[in-house]
């Protein structure tokens, strides 16, 4: 019988009431697709709040996967002073910048996930260094300037599992619609031998050979 891809209500009311910036039906299509992902270890770039951490955690606890999150916690560019998405409400009055963290904390405590993600704060650039655990799952949503989403593409979707799943958030194949980097991330996958397996609103699923 196929896992259903609906949040409990208790869940569904932890992610409706964290920030952040996923539609409702590309939260339910990334948790369908994860519920579908082999289990293992997964891995969510750009993590903010925790809005689809809670998804993933969701679907990692029911399948017996472990999520990793990794974020630095200090917001992307368009999270920044003076650009549309940034919330004031944010900021760290003792550093001055953007610190998502403690959010982050109070969205897994009340979402009861501690056990299933682990939190990692640093950089991809720092963790793409060292990381050599392979990936049943991939999630991209972080940092959408050229050179960084290729970094993360290029360090990580190379640890993908024969049937891994890689999910790619933003893609906008019209350019009027959003930014280039996460679909030409896409696009690359493709070319590389990545098969597109789903699609809904902005978020594209494919599937390592």
């Amino acid at each position: 019988m196929p896992l259903s891809p609906a949040l409990s209500p208790a869940l569904a009311a932890v992610a409706q009431a964290t920030r952040g910036f996923l539609p409702d039906d590309e939260a339910e299509a990334l948790r369908a697709a994860a519920l579908g992902a082999p289990t293992g270890l997964w891995l969510e770039i750009g993590t903010y709040c925790g809005k689809s951490t809670v998804h993933l955690g969701s679907a990692a606890r029911t399948t017996g996967s472990a999520l990793v999150t990794l974020d630095h916690h200090r917001g992307s560019e368009e999270n920044q002073p003076g650009w549309e998405w940034h919330d004031a409400s944010l900021v760290d009055p003792h550093t001055g910048r953007l610190e998502t963290l403690p959010h982050l904390r109070h969205t897994l405590w009340d979402a009861g996930l501690d056990d299933v993600v682990s939190v990692l704060v640093a950089t991809t650039q720092q963790v793409g260094r060292w990381w050599t655990s392979p990936l049943a799952l991939l999630f991209l949503d972080g940092n959408h300037t050229e050179q960084v989403a290729q970094h993360d593409y290029a360090a990580f979707a190379r640890h993908l599992v024969p049937g891994g799943l890689l999910l790619v958030h933003d893609v906008f194949e019209r350019p009027e619609d959003g930014g280039r980097p996460p679909w030409n991330v896409f696009c690359r996958a493709r070319d590389e031998g990545f098969a597109e397996v789903g699609a809904t609103g902005s978020l594209r699923v494919l599937r390592r050979p």
